[in-house]
């Protein structure tokens, strides 16, 4: 009797494993059981690659706060400038630029107790050549523009420019530097070395402007 109710308990067995798998396949019982994956495969959730690439920076010095924003989205993007702590006018200045914002200063560099503001910009492709907008406090008062000579119209030192400007600030000059190319070098390759070039903040006619008083080539 023993051995009749065994083998009815296989034959019972062997069916209803035949009929699972028949009617659930390999696959849908893994995911049914969560076996399809163990945990050291598991996939992780998705990360967004999106980064911004906007500028925003504020910068104080001598009691007058600037806060430089800059879209950088594309070739030309928007720049805006809002002042804080001047005595008369604050008012937020904005404008289109070439290029996107690469950097921002503030200084003292003529020493007349009232900062000015340093902005760099770099023009997109290949070139990325440098632009100066900036900004002098008068008095702690108001701000006027401050005024940096086209490199093209100095013939000495314009020679083997090909863009890819860097600015600073250097104790109390302002810095311009760049590679030299010789004529047969490619724009990836310059092989002229580079060109550092120091403006002293004077007073100009009308405005300030940044006045070249050294230039070194190493």
């Amino acid at each position: 009797m023993k051995i009749k109710l065994t083998k009815t308990i296989l034959l019972a067995t062997a069916l209803l494993a035949t009929n699972l798998y028949a009617n659930h396949p390999i696959e849908d019982l893994k995911n049914k059981f969560n076996l399809s994956k163990s945990k050291s495969t598991a996939e992780a959730p998705a990360v967004s690659a999106t980064v911004s690439r906007s500028f925003d920076k504020v910068l104080k010095l001598q009691g007058i706060t600037f806060h430089v924003q800059a879209t950088n989205e594309g070739s030309l993007n928007k720049l805006t400038i809002t002042p804080s702590g001047l005595e008369s006018v604050n008012d937020v200045i904005k404008q289109e630029i070439d290029g996107s914002v690469t950097g921002a200063e503030v200084a003292d560099l003529n020493n007349d107790g009232s900062p000015e503001i340093y902005v760099y910009v770099n023009s997109a492709g290949s070139g990325s050549y440098g632009t100066l907008i900036a900004y002098s406090v008068n008095n702690k008062k108001s701000l006027s523009g401050i005024y940096l000579p086209a490199l093209e119209d100095d013939k000495k030192n314009s020679v083997g420019y090909m863009g890819h400007d860097e600015f600073t600030i250097i104790e109390n000059s302002f810095a311009r530097r760049f590679p030299v190319y010789k004529k047969e070098d490619n724009n990836a390759n310059p092989t002229g070395g580079m060109r550092q070039l120091e403006y002293k903040l004077v007073p100009g006619e009308a405005t300030w402007q940044l006045k070249l008083h050294k230039s070194t080539t190493f």
